[in-house]
C-alpha cells in the first residue's frame, strides 16, 4: 500500500511540475492551479480586498507552490521507501529504518548525496536512492528557474501598466492625451505600437504562467488588471467614438485590439470569469470638452452594445484583481 501511495504522489507532483514549468500552452498544473486559486480567494476573504494585504499574494503563492512541490517529492519518496520494511537499515545499529529514519534519509538524499547514517539494502533500493537524488536536484533547480522567469514577467507586466496609465487613468483621458488640438491624433502611432507589442508578450507570459494574474499591485496605476480595460476601451473610442476623418491609423488600432484578444484568452487558465453586468460606456462628452470630433451618441451606443461580452470580460479582469473599473475620478 505504501509503495502504491508513494508512486501516485510522485507521479502527481512530477506531472504538476513539468506541466507548470515546461508546457507553455498548458498554464498551471492541476495541483498548482488549485493551490493558487484557493490561496487568492482566502487572502481576499481575510483581507477585505485591501491592496496592501493582496500585494503579498503573488510572492506567497509562488513560495507555497515551491514548498508544495518539495513537500510532495519528499513525502512520495518516503512512502516509496516504506514499501519494504527492510528497504533501509541503520549503519550504526543494523536495524530497519523507522518513519523518522525514512524522512531523514530522503531529505538528505534529495538535496545531497546522503550522510551514511542509513543505507539501502538491495540494488533496487540503491537505484531508487539515485532517482531520489536526481529528482530532488533537477526539480528544485527547475523550480528556481521558474521563480526567476515569473519575477521577470512581473516587472514587464507593471511596465506595461505604467505605460498605459501614464497616458490616462481612464480611457477617455488616454484618448485625449493623443489629441493635438489640430484635428488629428498626432504622436499616437509609436505608443500604440509599443503598448501592443508589450501586451502581446504579456499575454504569452500569462498563458504560460497564470500565477502572474495574482501579482497584485498596491497602486492602480501599476496594475495590468486596470491597464488592459483602459487600453481596450480607448481602442473602442478610436474605432467607434471619434469621427472617421480624425481616427488614428486603423492598422495600429486593429493590431492593438488583437493583442487584447490574446490577453483575454488567458483568463480561463486563471479561473477568471466575465462580470455579470456590463460596465458603463465611455463618456464622449469628456472628449467633446477638448473639441475632439465624436461620433453620434446613438451610433456609439450601438457599437458598444455589440461589444458587451468583451466588456464584461474586461470588468471581470478588474474585479478579479480587487479593483473597481471604470474609476470615478478623472
Amino acid at each position: 500500500m505504501y509503495l502504491a501511495v508513494g508512486t501516485v504522489v510522485l507521479v502527481a507532483v512530477v506531472v504538476d511540475i513539468l506541466w507548470t514549468t515546461l508546457w507553455v500552452d498548458g498554464g498551471s498544473g492541476p495541483l498548482s492551479a488549485r493551490l493558487t486559486t484557493w490561496t487568492w480567494r482566502g487572502l481576499r476573504a481575510m483581507s477585505g480586498d485591501r491592496s496592501k494585504a493582496l500585494s503579498i499574494a503573488g510572492p506567497l503563492i509562488l513560495a507555497l507552490t515551491l514548498a508544495m512541490w518539495i513537500a510532495l517529492l519528499w513525502l512520495g519518496w518516503t512512502f516509496l521507501f516504506a514499501g519494504s520494511e527492510i528497504a533501509l537499515i541503520s549503519t550504526q545499529t543494523g536495524r530497519p529504518a523507522d518513519w523518522a529514519g525514512r524522512f531523514y534519509y530522503v531529505a538528505y538524499t534529495m538535496f545531497t548525496s546522503g550522510n551514511g547514517d542509513y543505507t539501502p539494502t538491495t540494488s533496487t533500493w540503491e537505484i531508487a536512492s539515485s532517482f531520489t537524488t536526481a529528482t530532488g536536484m533537477a526539480f528544485v533547480t527547475l523550480g528556481v528557474s521558474y521563480v526567476l522567469t515569473v519575477l521577470g514577467a512581473v516587472s514587464e507586466k507593471r511596465s506595461f501598466a505604467s505605460g498605459v496609465t501614464g497616458l490616462g487613468e481612464r480611457s477617455e483621458a488616454f484618448v485625449r492625451a493623443g489629441w493635438n488640438g489640430d484635428e488629428e491624433f498626432r504622436g499616437l502611432d509609436l505608443p500604440l505600437e509599443s503598448l501592443s507589442t508589450q501586451l502581446s508578450l504579456l499575454a504569452d507570459q500569462h498563458k504560460a504562467y497564470p500565477i502572474l494574474h495574482y501579482y497584485h499591485s498596491e497602486q492602480a496605476s501599476r496594475a495590468s488588471a486596470m491597464a488592459v480595460p483602459i487600453f481596450d476601451e480607448a481602442l473602442t473610442i478610436f474605432r467607434h467614438g471619434v469621427a472617421d476623418d480624425v481616427q488614428p491609423n486603423p492598422t495600429l488600432v486593429e493590431n492593438a485590439r488583437s493583442s487584447v484578444d490574446s490577453y483575454l484568452d488567458t483568463l480561463e487558465t486563471a479561473f477568471i470569469d466575465p462580470a455579470d453586468e456590463v460596465p458603463p460606456r465611455p463618456a464622449l462628452d469628456r472628449l467633446q470638452d477638448d473639441n475632439i470630433p465624436t461620433a453620434r451618441d446613438d451610433v456609439f451606443d450601438d457599437a458598444v452594445a455589440d461589444l458587451s461580452a468583451r466588456r464584461r470580460k474586461l470588468l471581470g479582469i478588474a474585479r478579479a484583481d480587487a479593483w473597481y473599473w471604470p474609476p470615478l475620478e478623472e
